[in-house]
């Protein structure tokens, strides 16, 4: 198992206890109040599938580049993984295929696949995770005309994104292993 994957786990425990704590308060029907911790469960899950693409992309090309450290070719690809990075955001199937594709050669989405999900239901499902991360952070919608907002998350579709992305992490893990 890599570092990468293990910080993963642990960062995505926040998202856990989002959840956790919106169980605790939910009554019937919950508080319009309580929306906010499933929007910041699903923000604060897909933060922890960000970092972990940025930490596992790094931790390779670290493990691959040992040879060359010190280098003037280790010090170039260093410096652009670096820059790559600082323009990586929001980690959808094109992107981060992508940038294990350039820097190491492997098509990681290509084996996204784990029980009843295959590559191309990983890889929508990815998408469709990280367009609605976009609507929570940036168009979290007031309460119109006297009616609250609609749910940008159900609280079972939140259960599933974390399961969701736990196997993700553990396929893209073992893409990279395995090769």
């Amino acid at each position: 198992m890599s570092k990468s994957k293990t910080t993963f786990e642990s960062s995505i425990k926040d998202a856990e206890e989002l959840l956790h704590h919106f169980d605790a308060i939910n009554k019937k029907p919950p508080p319009e109040s309580a929306e906010v911790l499933k929007r910041a469960g699903l923000i604060m899950a897909l933060t922890a599938w960000e970092t972990y693409v940025e930490d596992r992309i790094t931790e390779e090309m670290e493990s691959r580049l040992k040879v060359v450290n010190g280098s003037h070719l280790g010090h170039f690809v260093h410096g652009r993984l670096k820059d790559e990075l600082k323009r990586f955001h929001n980690p959808n199937t094109d992107k981060t295929k992508r940038i294990f594709l350039d820097f190491t050669g492997i098509d990681v989405t290509a084996k996204w696949e784990w029980q009843n999900v295959d590559p191309i239901k990983a890889k929508n499902t990815l998408d469709e995770l990280i367009a609605k991360r976009g609507d929570a952070v940036h168009r979290s919608k007031p309460a119109a005309s006297g009616c609250p907002a609609p749910h940008l998350i159900k609280r079972e579709e939140l259960e599933k994104a974390i399961k969701f992305l736990k196997n993700l992490v553990a396929a893209s893990d073992q893409a990279l292993i395995s090769e």
